[in-house]
């Protein structure tokens, strides 16, 4: 009896030995484990290019060397966005960041597992065709939100320009993110006494034309976060300087180019926050389908220091040049 008891302890203990053993070399894997990451940005643009930035700072702060990016920019091109995601698909990478709507569109239709992260996104509901949005998908897809408060920016242009009559609001009408904040931001204007009118292009090759059609008919034009007006600012900047009609943006990137102020965010900082959602579902299993979509974490109002000189308008104290530290 005391030889079988003395074997099941010399069995006992190497069932022990050999459960840690496994325990510590999947420890071991999961310390040594690499990730592959494909990025997807829609254009280059110093806001998308500074989400993009912040995004694989994150992730290369928290995981070295044991991160790789493939970073591909589709110029502006939705069939390129497409071609690119699924290669990404097809290379089974273990995140996709899309960067700009197109790229989560093409994302989206390229996988339904791998997960996917949007950023410099302005709404969500509207670029997935999700109706009723609530802030999760539900799906394989989360990200972050570059829309600042838009009834915040319409009270900047009635705080700005509080004799003007006419809004214009400035889009391109290929781009869902742009209707829907010049439909949301209409509800806010007209509440403040403005009358609202839409102006949109179908590409680069009328933003000229339509935005002198605009400058003719407006006191104040309002130009959204939209992908082709800040690939086009300089074009539009040129019409609406000439004319003397002010602008105001939705986002820094564009204020830049062609805007008298605006209430943005730091996309540096939106991409930085998307690269922590990253490292939750890639490192720490967070379910990506429950991830509700997050916001900048703060807003600034900023001002064009050479087109309010050109236009002659002082700026209230509390607004920042575009620059300056926020």
């Amino acid at each position: 009896m005391k030889k079988i008891l003395a074997m099941l302890c010399v069995v006992a203990m190497a069932l022990c030995a050999t459960a840690c053993g496994s325990s510590s070399n999947s420890s071991s894997s999961d310390a040594n484990k690499s990730y592959k990451i494909g990025i997807c940005q829609l254009i280059q643009h110093p806001a998308l290019d500074a989400a993009t930035k912040g995004f694989k700072a994150y992730l290369t702060e928290k995981l070295g060397d044991k991160v790789s990016f493939t970073e591909q920019n589709a110029a502006g091109d939705s069939a390129t966005c497409a071609t690119i995601c699924n290669q990404f698909a097809s290379d089974n990478v273990d995140l996709i960041l899309s960067n700009g709507t197109a790229a989560l569109q093409a994302a989206v239709s390229a996988t339904k597992t791998i997960p996917i992260l949007g950023t410099s996104i302005t709404d969500y509901g509207s670029a997935l065709g999700i109706d009723n949005w609530t802030g999760t998908t539900g799906a394989n897809v989360s990200g972050t939100t570059d829309l600042a408060p838009l009834d915040e920016q319409a009270d900047m242009i009635n705080e700005l320009y509080p004799n003007s009559k006419k809004v214009g609001i400035l889009y391109c009408s290929g781009e869902p993110n742009s209707k829907y904040q010049a439909t949301t931001i209409t509800d806010y204007l007209k509440k403040l006494g403005k009358t609202v009118k839409e102006f949109t292009f179908a590409d680069s090759n009328d933003v000229a034309s339509v935005t002198k059609t605009a400058c003719g008919e407006s006191d104040v034009l309002y130009v959204p976060t939209d992908n082709t007006a800040a690939n086009c600012a300089k074009t539009v900047n040129n019409v609406a300087l000439k004319e003397k009609t002010p602008i105001i943006a939705g986002e820094e990137g564009i204020c830049s180019g062609c805007g008298v102020a605006t209430l943005s965010i730091s996309y540096y900082d939106l991409g930085y926050t998307t690269g922590e959602m990253a490292y939750d579902i890639i490192v720490n299993g967070k379910d990506i389908s429950k991830m509700e979509v997050k916001s900048a974490p703060k807003f600034t109002k900023e001002y064009n220091v050479e087109i309010c000189k050109a236009l002659g308008l002082d700026i209230p104290s509390d607004y920042k040049a575009i620059g300056e530290d926020k």
